[in-house]
């Protein structure tokens, strides 16, 4: 195990070819809750060893219906060819998973790295007056969603217990965790529009320190772009985005992906996105999941 950035993340890199059932859960997490973010390099991975990883590590499983499935676990990533901002995986709604998880099959001959920014560090290094106003009061994401889209959602999240056809309005208000942070209405076509309230800096999924982890500049790429707002409904002033943008691409470090790399990210505090792709043959599978 050894450092690898400037940052926290480590690089735990096995003797060539070693499975990753080697790994203990504890190990896994302990390492996680230090780092933030984790590459395991030079283990025996392909796809079912990813999946099998994840599983045993995880008691829970989120999917995003929008993306390729491959089994019960991974999915393809598949979002263009242009840059990704930072985001935290689905942190624009109140379905954030614990963990964010990347397989590397296929390595890109160039650029396309996957790109980390631990939110503790951004927090420090902000202004005192943009901290102040984060911590004044949470930040608000609203969008539209189509019909086919929420109720695929809802169908995977409710593991098939309930047919695709048989999905209503009430499944989603459910499956939400905290109605008072989120607002949902319906639309005449059976689409939604919803409208979540959350805070930009927050403790994380191992600590109350506070992280700067949200998804305000983050993509959509297979949904609605959605707006983004303080609680009161004023826009996030133009400067104030400016200096996010100029303070986590310092802090931001890239993973140069090998074949066969494997990545584990606390998805409560270390946010991630994508350099442009140079090399549309790499091949990376995500995974979502809940400890």
């Amino acid at each position: 195990m050894t450092r690898y950035g400037s940052g926290h993340g480590v690089l735990i890199q096995a003797p060539e070819g070693e499975s990753l059932d080697t790994l203990t859960k504890d190990g896994v997490l302990a390492s996680l809750e230090e780092a933030g973010f984790i590459l395991f390099r030079q283990f025996n991975t392909h796809l079912d060893a990813f999946s099998h990883f994840v599983k045993r590590m995880s008691s829970r499983i989120s999917l995003d219906p929008a993306r390729q499935f491959h089994g019960s676990v991974a999915q393809k990533v598949d979002a263009g060819f242009d840059a990704v901002g930072l985001h935290c995986e689905n942190g624009n709604s109140p379905f954030l998973p614990d963990l964010c998880w990347f397989y590397c099959e296929k390595a890109a001959s160039a650029g396309s790295q996957t790109t980390v920014c631990d939110g503790y560090r951004v927090w420090n290094a902000l202004s005192p007056a943009t901290r102040e106003l984060f911590l004044a009061q949470p930040i608000v994401y609203s969008r539209r969603v189509a019909e086919a889209r929420w109720k695929s959602f809802v169908f995977h999240l409710l593991e098939g217990r309930k047919p695709l056809e048989d999905i209503e309005l009430g499944d989603l208000l459910a499956l939400v965790r905290n109605s008072t942070q989120t607002r949902i209405e319906p639309e005449a076509d059976g689409a939604i529009h919803y409208a979540f309230q959350v805070p930009a800096v927050h403790g994380t999924l191992f600590s109350e320190q506070k992280s700067f982890a949200n998804s305000i500049l983050g993509p959509s790429f297979n949904y609605e772009r959605p707006r983004i707002t303080f609680a009161d409904g004023s826009s996030i002033p133009d400067e104030v985005q400016e200096e996010i943008r100029v303070t986590t691409e310092t802090l931001t470090e890239d993973i140069g992906w090998q074949d066969g790399d494997v990545v584990l990210i606390d998805n409560t505090r270390v946010m991630h996105g994508r350099r442009a792709i140079q090399d549309p043959h790499r091949t990376i599978y995500n995974a979502l999941s809940y400890l």
